[in-house]
């Protein structure tokens, strides 16, 4: 298996339950484990693999930290949490600063490697919005199960205008927060909200505030020590 596998092979007897959890985590912060952990209970998840980003081709502009870097402050972010993983799968290629990854390719990957597991696919409800200008849209609402993390106030009628008709289930489900698609389902998270933003821990570093309590520990530990975002 590559080193830039999504996961290691387990051989567990049971069919696993399994999120990709995909960003460009600069840095992960207290709203990203959240979210983690509140979609971890709800759907009884074996596992969730955190994806650092190395080019996101939405945010080709964005001057990112160094992929390392990223990847550090992610393992160190999953440390202290039973089920949650780092993943190398967008890792940059060797000699390489930085590479375009699409969620496509990364979950049809993982298919290939892990056909057993049942997988989903967490993020953010204004992610989830602009979908459509995603590679591939809707080959990737067809290869997996989404878990959205909504914020106060977003309705689930607001997912189904992004989503083509032609993907719509022929029957709805008894849960208010949930969109039954013809392959896959859509599932609204709304145990978990946060206004922690990765822009604004930056900005608090660079003006020289403190980040305690926005960040796990260890991570803001690893912040202060690399001299990270000032």
């Amino acid at each position: 298996m590559s080193p830039h596998s999504l996961h290691k092979a387990h051989g567990a007897p049971h069919r696993r339950s399994v999120a990709l959890f995909g960003g460009t985590f600069d840095p992960i912060h207290s709203g990203h484990i959240a979210v983690a952990q509140a979609a971890q209970k709800r759907f009884h998840l074996d596992s969730i693999y955190f994806i650092p980003s190395s080019r996101p081709p939405h945010k080709t502009k964005l001057a990112l930290t160094p992929f390392l870097h990223r990847y550090a402050m992610v393992a160190l972010g999953c440390t202290d949490h039973a089920g949650f993983h780092p993943s190398t799968a967008e890792a940059p290629p060797e000699g390489a600063a930085t590479h375009v990854f699409y969620t496509v390719d990364t979950v049809r990957r993982f298919h290939r490697e892990h056909p057993e597991d049942r997988l989903f696919f967490i993020l953010g409800a204004d992610q989830f919005l602009e979908i459509p200008t995603w590679k591939n849209y809707e080959g990737l609402m067809d290869s997996c199960n989404f878990i959205i993390a909504s914020r106060p106030g977003f309705r689930l009628d607001a997912l189904r205008l992004v989503i083509p008709p032609e993907k719509l289930g022929r029957t709805a489900s008894n849960d208010p927060n949930t969109i039954v698609l013809r392959k896959s389902v859509v599932h609204l998270l709304t145990t978990v909200s946060s206004h922690i933003s990765s822009t604004e821990i930056r900005h608090r570093l660079e003006s020289g505030q403190t980040i305690h309590g926005l960040v796990p520990a260890r991570v803001e530990e690893y912040i202060l020590e690399q001299a990270l975002y000032r």
